[in-house]
């Protein structure tokens, strides 16, 4: 799943596209790269970060949708916490909503990705990005994330959605410490006893913790390193910035593990 950011101010600069065109433009080349999705948002939720007023993210993300429907071929995701947005991208073109909030954001979003064909739900701690790094705490992260998935989804069945229909993300980044985001990755495999698993690890600041550097520019190796990791546990999509680099380090490694002992 290739990172479409149609934002000013996404945590890595290099992905920023504010403008259609440019947004558009990487796209396209993401999928010339071998992204087999593409995920539009018009709004950071990098820790720390505000709110966008509605009417920014959705004339930052539809016309990309609407542009992108008539260009590629592959799925196309809006990545979004308010149901007008992805009520909006589905009649552009969209058929998966990524929800960072896990329809605890907006009282209509479960109502809204019930249309889609595919519903991301993420965990978060909390219920806002400006406040999710605030202390994050818990006894057992991997139990507790696994549990709270486990709940979004019966809350999206419950609401009339088709529990078939849904992926569920961990949420590295957004409510954990280095700590907790480790043990998630450990343990990411078992998340598939709930729904095919999508993750997104990219460039992401945990990866600097490890060892320290000048920024998510200088963390493409350790990106790289946990997307085979996640790979080989069965996590079914990989949310990146790098897809070619990705598709060709997982090509590697599956090469080697399927190769004649």
């Amino acid at each position: 799943m290739g990172v479409v950011n149609a934002t000013p101010d996404s945590f890595h600069a290099a992905s920023r596209a504010p403008s259609r065109d440019a947004a558009v433009a990487r796209a396209l080349r993401l999928v010339e790269d071998g992204a087999d999705l593409l995920d539009v948002g018009g709004e950071s939720t990098r820790p720390g970060s505000d709110p966008v007023p509605p009417e920014d993210e959705l004339a930052r993300v539809v016309p990309v949708v609407a542009e992108l429907a008539r260009r590629v071929k592959v799925p196309i995701s809006v990545d979004t916490r308010r149901a007008r947005v992805a009520a909006a991208a589905l009649d552009a073109g969209a058929t998966i909503v990524n929800d960072v909030t896990a329809l605890r954001g907006d009282p209509e979003m479960a109502r809204t990705a019930a249309r889609a064909e595919r519903v991301v739900l993420m965990h978060m701690l909390g219920d806002s990005p400006k406040t999710m790094q605030d202390d994050p705490r818990y006894a057992d992260a991997p139990a507790e994330v696994a549990a709270f998935l486990e709940e979004r989804v019966a809350a999206f069945a419950a609401a009339g959605g088709d529990p078939a229909r849904v992926w569920v993300d961990p949420g590295i980044g957004f409510g954990k410490t280095l700590a907790h985001n480790l043990a998630l990755l450990k343990r990411v495999g078992g998340l598939s006893r709930i729904a095919p698993v999508v993750l997104g690890v990219s460039r992401k600041s945990f990866l600097g913790r490890l060892r320290p550097d000048s920024g998510p520019e200088a963390r493409l190796p350790g990106s790289l390193a946990a997307a085979a990791w996640a790979g080989f546990c069965g996590v079914e999509v990989l949310r990146v910035h790098d897809v070619a680099e990705t598709r060709r380090a997982l090509e590697v490694l599956t090469a080697v593990a399927g190769a004649d002992a």
